[in-house]
């Protein structure tokens, strides 16, 4: 069974809705300078120096696991750092970042399905209707000239790619929750490690070692790494093993909102009309989808 979310989870998903939230914006700006295999990498790897020297501050140990255990580090690793962070930093150079901040609230229509094959969280009819409805809504915001967008064949496919992050981020909630049980800072070090030892070569392949581009992108990486990354992956672990992989569906009730608003007033981006429509549409089918789960969290809170 799925434990009654504490005060702290509340707060941690408040506080990741805000950091995650902006973290499109400070991408937006790190793309300035850098590509996005190089952003994607310096963000995984600051966050795994980050998370491994936070480590041995506080004396905890290295896991010992199996080969069971092992794997689930490896998987969550891959589906929660180094794909979704590469799909989002590559799509976000055709695509506005509150474009690829909004596409993260479908995740929990993917997270739903999967939890009722793979967790404890069983779907059912009111919940298949809820992501019936959200899917709607990702198909109004992949937009209505997805097979001929105003930017071509670069922006359909930066699209896909903001949506495909969603589905990475989903897979990796389900293994996360279903990983043996290891400290979640732990945890945390090694799943970026894992990312950073993925993209590490990727970069050097694709785009070299990187240099020196300026203060504003350059500290944006740092930002990254330190921030969205490291603290955010931390709280995200501790989330979902505490309380369920659905409570932590909640972030991505702000998180479109607080993308969007630091899209427009901080970067000036132009938010169409299907932007809200498809906001609407998929936070109406997260909340039917989760609407008696939401009572009970809220009842035992």
């Amino acid at each position: 069974m799925v434990a009654a979310p504490t005060t702290a989870n509340w707060l941690s998903i408040a506080a990741l809705g805000v950091i995650w939230g902006g973290t499109f914006m400070v991408v937006s700006v790190a793309l300035q300078g850098y590509g996005p295999v190089t952003v994607a990498c310096a963000r995984t790897t600051l966050g795994a120096v980050a998370m491994l020297a936070l480590m041995r501050v506080m004396r905890r140990p290295m896991p010992h696991g199996d080969g069971r255990f092992w794997a689930h580090v490896v998987a969550i690793g891959a589906l929660s750092t180094a794909l979704p962070f590469f799909l989002l930093s590559w799509g976000q150079q055709h695509v506005p970042s509150a474009f690829a901040g909004l596409s993260m609230a479908a995740l929990p229509l993917f997270v739903l399905p999967l939890a009722h094959f793979f967790s404890d969280e069983p779907l059912n009819l009111r919940r298949a209707a809820g992501v019936t409805l959200g899917f709607i809504g990702a198909a109004v915001l992949l937009g209505g000239d997805a097979t001929s967008p105003a930017g071509g064949a670069a922006e359909l496919w930066g699209r896909l790619a903001c949506l495909c992050a969603a589905v990475s981020y989903a897979c990796a909630s389900i293994v996360t929750r279903r990983c043996p049980p290891v400290d979640p800072i732990a945890l945390t070090a090694l799943m970026l490690s894992v990312g950073a030892a993925i993209l590490v070569p990727a970069m050097l392949l694709t785009e070299g070692v990187p240099r020196w581009q300026g203060e504003t992108p350059s500290f944006a990486i740092v930002f990254l790494g330190l921030v969205p990354t490291a603290l955010a992956t931390m709280l995200r672990v501790s989330v979902i093993r505490t309380a369920g992989s659905v409570f932590m569906t909640l972030v991505n009730y702000q998180v479109p909102l607080w993308s969007m608003a630091f899209g427009a007033l901080v970067l000036g981006e132009v938010l169409p009309p299907r932007f809200f429509a498809a906001l609407a549409l998929i936070l109406t089918g997260v909340a039917v989808s989760q609407w008696y789960s939401m009572r009970r969290l809220f009842r035992r809170s």
